[in-house]
């Protein structure tokens, strides 16, 4: 698959993805390296991995990264239970049992990890905000993303049938280790242009009126640059619009007080939805950027 078929399967999957984009998530396919992806909450991120499971054929594995997050939960854990279950069959006489059998293969239980490398069929392993996670579990996952193997001490080494397509994402909650850095290819998903965003909003919901599109969507764009805690992404953009549709607007009102109604689509903190009152956004309505009201004042 080259770059051009890559961004037209993408395009497909319902994600519009920019050339940049595009030719470092195609030269991450082709040198089998993972693709770390940071950005601000919103921008596409993880919906990226999805669209590229849907772009290639391929299932998607996510492991969702949080404080915490251990070797049980993220690589493989044992089938306790059934140990237990083997052990006691043993004792009555029925089933003689070892050591070395209680720990084979069919007593291990694979979790994102491990399915990814060990599974019958190549798929997209998302690391979803690997950022979120610990040092320690950071340094456990060079050993996948260097050597595609995971290893397991009562069994050994278990090296990958097929290399995955790896896409990890951070949102910058910390730094990330220089060592995991240099096994990934890198980038930078920024908010979408105007232009950019307009094609994803007809894309993604073609029946919304053309004329509330245009103006929804330059509304939050002159949003994101107000001094906010939570600045919103495209999937906010995507809800308001889908929410104005649904009632019945042709194009954004003129009364502010109607479209504030509606704010609790884009505004998720309590600073941030208090923050605009009916005048500032009748301004950002208007097409006023900040600071325009206070210099005419």
């Amino acid at each position: 698959m080259d770059e051009p078929e890559l961004a037209r399967d993408l395009q497909r999957a319902g994600y519009l993805a920019d050339e940049a984009l595009v030719t470092v998530l195609w030269l991450a396919g082709e040198l089998q390296r993972p693709l770390l992806v940071e950005g601000d909450a919103g921008v596409g991120k993880t919906a990226l991995a999805l669209a590229l499971a849907r772009a290639l054929g391929r299932p998607l594995v996510r492991l969702q990264c949080h404080e915490g997050l251990d070797l049980a939960q993220a690589a493989y854990e044992w089938n306790y239970g059934r140990q237990l279950l083997a052990i006691r069959l043993a004792e009555t006489g029925s089933a003689p049992l070892n050591e070395r059998d209680l720990f084979a293969r069919e007593y291990l239980q694979p979790r994102p990890l491990l399915q990814a490398i060990a599974g019958e069929s190549p798929c997209v392993l998302l690391v979803d905000e690997i950022d979120r996670a610990d040092e320690a579990f950071e340094a456990f996952l060079l050993e996948v993303l260097a050597d595609w193997q995971i290893t397991v001490p009562e069994l050994g080494t278990i090296r990958a049938r097929h290399v995955p397509a790896v896409v990890l994402t951070s949102n910058g909650t910390r730094e990330l280790s220089d060592a995991l850095r240099r096994r990934c290819l890198y980038h930078w998903l920024d908010y979408p242009s105007l232009a950019r965003e307009m094609a994803i909003v007809r894309a993604t919901l073609p029946e919304a009126e053309a004329a509330l599109t245009e103006q929804a969507v330059a509304f939050v764009q002159r949003l994101r640059r107000e001094d906010l805690d939570k600045t919103p992404g495209v999937a906010e953009t995507l809800d308001w619009i889908r929410a104005l549709h649904r009632l019945r607007l042709p194009a954004l009102p003129d009364d502010p007080q109607a479209l504030m109604a509606t704010l609790g689509c884009l505004l998720k903190t309590r600073e941030d939805r208090f923050q605009l009152g009916p005048e500032r956004v009748r301004q950002l309505v208007e097409g006023r950027a900040a600071g325009v009201a206070e210099s005419a004042a």
